[in-house]
């Protein structure tokens, strides 16, 4: 019964995700730097997510390395 749910929900965000890329397909501008990138806008959304993701879970393992070194130098 719970597989059920988690696919019934996993459907859902996949289709909300869908309906989100299809309705904002107009192209924006995003500046940083002094760098410019042009693209529509599910794909910045989708990049900068990814980013997120990588960036973070990095900064997570680094936290955690640094809480155990410092347990273990105690």
């Amino acid at each position: 019964m719970m597989r059920w749910i988690h696919i019934i929900i996993v459907v859902l965000f996949v289709a909300a995700i869908a309906v989100f890329a299809l309705q904002n397909l107009g192209a924006v501008t995003m500046t940083f730097l002094g760098f410019s990138v042009r693209a529509p806008l599910a794909v910045m959304v989708a990049v900068v997510y990814v980013l997120g993701m990588v960036t973070g879970g990095s900064l997570f393992s680094l936290v955690r390395r640094s809480i155990e070194g410092s347990k273990l130098m105690s």
